[in-house]
C-alpha cells in the first residue's frame, strides 16, 4: 500500500497483487505471493511467482516437455534460446505476471508447471497460458496454478482473461471448462480454439 503524507492511497495494480519492482527491474514477492499446494496424489508442491533467476529451470522444464505438450503450448515447436528464456524469466511484474511450480525431488529443485498472462493494450484484458511437466499431468497441478492466476487478475481489476490454444488439446479444453472458460473456434484459424473468461 502506497503512502502519501498522512493519507492512504489506493495500491497499485503491482501492490494490490503483492508484487513490488525492484530497483534493478527484477521481481519481487510478498511471502502471501507463496503458496504451498497439495496435489490429487498428496504431492506438495510450492507455487511463486518466476524470477530471472529461474532460467536455468525454466529450460530445462522446456527442454523436457515432450514434443506434443510443446507445441500445444507455444503453438508450435519452438527452441529454449536465450532469447525465449530471458522473455519467459525476466517478468515486468508492474503488467504481466507469471507463476511456476517447483518440486524438490532428492534435494534438487524442478520447474513442474508455469502459468502466465499479458495485460493486453486496453488494459482490461489479458492473454493466459498455462503448461505442466507430461509426468505430472491430470494431478490437478493446471488448476492450481490457473486458480491463482485469476485471482490475481481479479484483484488487478481485469475484466476478461483469454487464451488462444490448438483445437485438439483435450487437456486445455477440459481445464478451460473446469474453470468457467467459453470456448468458441477461431475462424482466421481454424486449427485453433479461443477459450474465454469474463472476471
Amino acid at each position: 500500500m502506497t503512502t502519501i503524507g498522512n493519507s492512504t492511497a489506493q495500491p497499485s495494480p503491482a501492490e494490490a497483487s503483492g508484487l513490488v519492482k525492484m530497483h534493478d527491474g527484477s521481481a519481487a514477492s510478498d511471502p502471501a505471493m507463496h503458496w504451498h499446494e497439495k496435489l490429487d496424489d498428496g504431492t506438495r508442491v510450492l507455487i511463486r511467482p518466476i524470477r530471472k533467476e529461474d532460467a536455468d529451470l525454466e529450460r530445462s522444464f522446456i527442454e523436457g516437455l515432450s514434443p506434443e505438450s510443446r507445441s500445444y503450448r507455444f503453438l508450435g515447436q519452438v527452441r529454449a534460446s536465450d532469447d525465449l528464456i530471458r522473455r519467459l524469466t525476466e517478468i515486468d511484474y508492474q503488467r504481466d505476471l507469471a507463476f511456476i511450480a517447483l518440486h524438490l525431488d532428492a534435494g534438487k529443485k524442478q520447474e513442474i508447471g508455469v502459468s502466465r498472462f499479458s495485460v493486453g493494450e486496453d488494459g482490461e484484458s489479458c492473454e493466459c497460458a498455462v503448461a505442466v511437466s507430461d509426468a505430472w499431468q491430470g494431478k490437478g497441478l493446471g488448476t492450481l496454478l490457473m486458480r491463482h492466476l485469476i485471482d490475481v487478475a481479479r484483484q488487478r481489476g481485469i475484466k476478461r482473461m483469454f487464451s488462444i490454444d490448438m483445437a485438439g488439446n483435450p487437456g486445455m479444453r477440459n481445464l478451460a471448462a473446469s474453470l468457467g472458460f467459453v470456448r468458441k473456434m477461431d475462424h482466421e484459424y481454424p486449427g485453433e480454439v479461443i477459450h474465454t473468461l469474463d472476471l
